[in-house]
């Protein structure tokens, strides 16, 4: 029985492990330092790898900034369009569901001319990925702290290691 529950484990980690790396991933646009002023959005995006599946969660004080989906001159000039509806939860997620560039922007005042504004590139979904959710609603403010799948996938697996180990 011992060594069922052992094969068992053992197969939960080689599963964990392999789909762990193909999960979308979660980016906290700014990370710590959320959606603000006083800065370098481009700098943080060069870090960052961005695939289809993936989402993007804008972190801010509601009412002092919101986030618009813009285009290159939209994003360029700081003038989004008339047509284009902000979100403004403060803790807005967007799913990013096809690849290509994308650009986000401030229209809050001076905001984006100052800097509050991100561009990124978008590549094709890694594979074995997910497809995409469709964009929904973004969470409720409540949901601050949001765990990374990749992360959780990584402590079952060291879970599941230690088990056996210790069987």
């Amino acid at each position: 029985m011992a060594s069922t529950t052992n094969f068992l484990i053992a197969l939960l980690v080689v599963v964990v492990m392999v789909a762990g790396p193909a999960m979308a991933s979660e980016h906290w646009v700014g990370d710590d330092q959320g959606w603000k002023l006083d800065f370098n959005y481009t700098k943080w995006a060069a870090t960052k790898e961005f695939h289809v599946g993936d989402k993007l969660i804008f972190k801010y004080k509601k009412d002092v900034h919101n986030v618009i989906r813009a285009d290159q001159e939209a994003f360029q000039n700081c003038k989004p369009s008339s047509d284009v509806t902000p979100l403004t939860s403060g803790n807005d997620l967007i799913n990013l569901t096809s690849p290509g560039k994308k650009w986000y922007i401030c229209g809050i005042g001076q905001h984006c001319v100052k800097g509050v504004k991100l561009a990124i590139n978008v590549l094709e979904a890694e594979s074995g990925s997910p497809a995409p959710s469709p964009s929904g609603p973004a969470p409720s403010s409540a949901s601050w702290i949001s765990p990374n799948g990749k992360f959780v996938a990584s402590i079952v697996a060291a879970f599941a290691m230690f088990v056996v180990i210790m069987s």
